[in-house]
């Protein structure tokens, strides 16, 4: 694969991925990093991964920026592991599929920043409940 698409990262759709499909070499890999420069090349169990720590003012902005992550990752079908606490959100992008880094993963952190950028506005529209902690205990 040649990440060769003039399309800014964030403006592209993933494409299936299954196994069999090969891993970004370290040439590719370095040709995507500047488009999404705050993103980390980690490697994890033999693996090539994208990780990025967000950091919001509350809870409540940090739910909402996991929830509006979920919702691009299940629209795109293509999930990270997400790690959510009191104002942090630790994003880790990789193909599982093929064990590594695949474009995909390059698109969907730059999708990602585009949340964040964004957060704050849309924090303000999408508000949570003053009482959805006693709401969703009666489920």
């Amino acid at each position: 694969m040649t990440p060769s698409n003039p399309k800014s990262l964030s403006d592209q759709t993933c494409v299936p991925c299954h196994g069999g499909v090969s891993r970004l070499s370290e040439t590719e890999i370095e040709t995507l990093a500047p488009q999404v420069p705050q993103w980390h090349v980690i490697d994890e169990n033999a693996e090539h991964h994208l990780q990025r720590t967000y950091s919001f003012k509350d809870f409540k902005t940090t739910l909402t920026f996991t929830l509006l992550v979920g919702a691009i990752a299940e629209e795109e079908g293509h999930h990270p592991r997400l790690l959510t606490e009191w104002g942090n959100v630790v994003v880790t992008w990789w193909t599982h599929a093929i064990g590594g880094l695949h474009e995909n993963d390059f698109i969907m952190a730059a999708k990602t920043d585009q949340i964040a950028l964004h957060i704050q506005k849309m924090a303000e529209k999408v508000s949570l409940p003053s009482d959805v902690g006693s709401s969703l205990a009666t489920l």
